[in-house]
């Protein structure tokens, strides 16, 4: 990637400006792999696949978004995608900003009942008709943000939060992961054990023993 030193500034300046609040991602179109992380608060690592080897950017394709996401940790996050390209016009790198909202959505709602406003509905995540065709078509297979949806709905049903949980409860929801499919991605133990706060031995321990019981 010719410009990868110059995204990279971009990145550590986005970053820096928003801290703690932003984070960016590049991926690498090419290797298909994310090449660099600023403030990496997602729990992705260098290296980890892209999943768009199949999306084909067309000229029009520069900036897209916003669009909504949720992290590992059950935080919105508002995003955006830009598509940057070479001197031959090539798309070769895609930089991805995800903005947490969380702190700006506590003091939207706190406002709105000081001033008798309904924040309900209007937080400043609000997306509708955000979330575009090529968006979609980019996240398709985007195992990442599937595992984070998947964490926050079995919380939800069990009325727990992640700080809060013990041994044998991240126990049920590594199982309860693995019924679903969530460790078909390449790397994706290693990432529900840094969501967990797990060693990757003992992620391997608990499939290794509802493998080996079916």
């Amino acid at each position: 990637m010719e410009n990868l030193d110059n995204y990279k500034s971009m990145a550590d300046g986005v970053a820096a400006l928003m801290y703690p609040h932003a984070e960016v991602v590049i991926h690498d179109l090419q290797r298909q792999e994310i090449v660099y992380l600023a403030n990496n608060y997602s729990n992705r690592e260098i290296g980890s696949p892209s999943h768009m080897d199949e999306v084909e950017f067309t000229e029009g394709d520069r900036v897209l978004g916003p669009y909504r996401k949720v992290n590992w940790d059950g935080k919105v996050l508002k995003s955006i995608s830009v598509v940057m390209r070479n001197s031959n016009g090539q798309a070769e790198a895609m930089i991805c900003i995800n903005l947490d909202m969380s702190d700006m959505n506590r003091m939207h709602q706190v406002l709105g009942m000081m001033l008798g406003a309904q924040a309900e509905g209007h937080q400043l995540t609000e997306d509708s008709g955000m979330q575009s065709d090529k968006v979609a078509e980019i996240f398709r297979d985007d195992w990442h943000e599937r595992i984070n949806i998947f964490i926050q709905e079995w919380l939800q049903e069990k009325g727990l939060s992640l700080q809060a949980l013990g041994r044998s409860d991240k126990r049920d929801l590594v199982l309860a992961l693995e019924t679903k499919g969530a460790f078909q991605g390449q790397g994706s133990a290693n990432y529900v054990a840094r969501c967990l706060g797990l060693g990757r031995a003992t992620v391997y321990k608990y499939l290794k023993e509802q493998r080996g019981s079916v």
